[in-house]
């Protein structure tokens, strides 16, 4: 595993590093790196807020930043029309123009929300991220893709927009509620699914020192995890091909967000029985090896974490996959994992993922 101290996402003009470091170090962190920019408006909901706020500003005050603050409300909700015009009214109330920087303190929800109006506000302000959730750390702060959800679909509205800076701080992660930090290890898993065998199996023979919040095994985690999506987004930073494979149990399990009603299922786990539905089908479809599905299922229960969900309405989630932005003219780009540390991408039409559903109901195909 990598040194975790600093890892750069290598996008030329628009490179910018992953620092690991306390967050009352942002303003030390930042110096030199946004020249002329000197005021930011520090944008959080009010259960991070309450925990870092504080220390967040103090650090930027400390470095001479003139800082402002706005709050959005917390969980999924936030990522509604209604709350995206919200906090542009807000920052623009507070007199922001290009040269104000939106920092994004909290978890992917805030992220996302807070970069997508960095993405459009003014045209684009400079934002940086400073995840707090374990499922922000390891994925949603790095590769530039803010939006927000429709009642169609989740983030079928939105932009890349790099961040200029993500800060990720391990130690916050004590914070967190057990639901909320045992699903961003479902997004850990699909990342040693996607390119890593030998970090599966690193995470196999580690699951009691995760569970307990080790800080140190977390900063193996949240680096390798890191190292893999900036080296995906390196490659295709505007997902033209190989990010997709960055999707992996997120075609299921962004239908069973949408069914349930947003916020309802966690994202990390409706991503972890999307993948354990997709390899299934993967399986009987000869694209994925049989020991697969069933040691990503084996994972996540380790992790406490479901692999089934349901029941929900089949034509009500045949609807949510038929409205997955990977869609173009009739057909979608799946990743499917062909075995543990290697994704492939398949053209299908949406009702190839009937199957999957049902096994994500806890049914099987006849």
């Amino acid at each position: 595993m990598a040194d975790a101290r600093r890892i750069r996402v290598e996008l030329g003009q628009r490179a910018y590093p992953i620092v690991f470091g306390s967050i009352s170090e942002l303003g030390e962190a930042l110096v030199g790196s946004l020249p002329g920019v000197t005021a930011c408006v520090v944008v959080t909901n009010p259960v991070v807020g309450g925990l870092y706020l504080e220390r967040a500003c103090a650090s930027l005050l400390e470095q001479g930043w003139k800082v402002k603050t706005a709050q959005v409300v917390d969980g999924e909700q936030a990522k509604q029309f209604v709350h995206y015009q919200g906090l542009i009214d807000e920052l623009l109330s507070k007199g922001v123009d290009r040269n104000t920087l939106v920092v994004a303190l909290g978890g992917g929800v805030t992220g996302d929300l807070a970069g997508f109006v960095a993405a459009t506000l003014l045209r684009g302000l400079p934002f940086v991220q400073v995840p707090t959730s374990l499922l922000a750390m390891v994925d949603s702060s790095v590769g530039g893709k803010t939006g927000i959800n429709t009642a169609a679909g989740k983030n079928l509205v939105g932009a890349f927009h790099q961040p200029s800076h993500v800060q990720v701080d391990v130690s916050l992660l004590g914070t967190l509620s057990e639901r909320d930090y045992r699903s961003g290890l479902g997004e850990v898993v699909k990342h040693a699914v996607i390119a890593d065998a030998d970090f599966f199996s690193w995470l196999e023979d580690n699951v009691d020192g995760i569970l307990e919040r080790d800080v140190v095994l977390l900063s193996e985690v949240v680096a390798r995890c890191c190292e893999i999506k900036a080296a995906v987004v390196a490659r295709d930073e505007r997902e033209a091909g190989e990010r997709a494979v960055l999707n992996l149990g997120h075609t299921v399990g962004h239908a069973l967000e949408a069914v349930a009603g947003f916020g309802t299922i966690p994202h990390g786990e409706a991503v972890g029985v999307g993948m354990v539905a997709e390899s299934t089908l993967g399986v009987e479809t000869g694209w994925t090896a049989p020991e697969v599905p069933v040691r990503i299922a084996a994972l996540l229960e380790r992790f406490g974490l479901p692999t089934e969900v349901g029941p929900f309405p089949m034509d009500a989630l045949q609807r949510a996959v038929s409205m997955d932005k990977k869609t173009s003219r009739g057909k979608m780009k799946l990743p499917v994992a062909t075995a543990l540390g290697e994704v492939r991408l398949f053209e299908v039409a949406p009702d190839f993922l009937g199957g999957a559903l049902l096994v994500a109901l806890g049914s099987r195909r006849s």
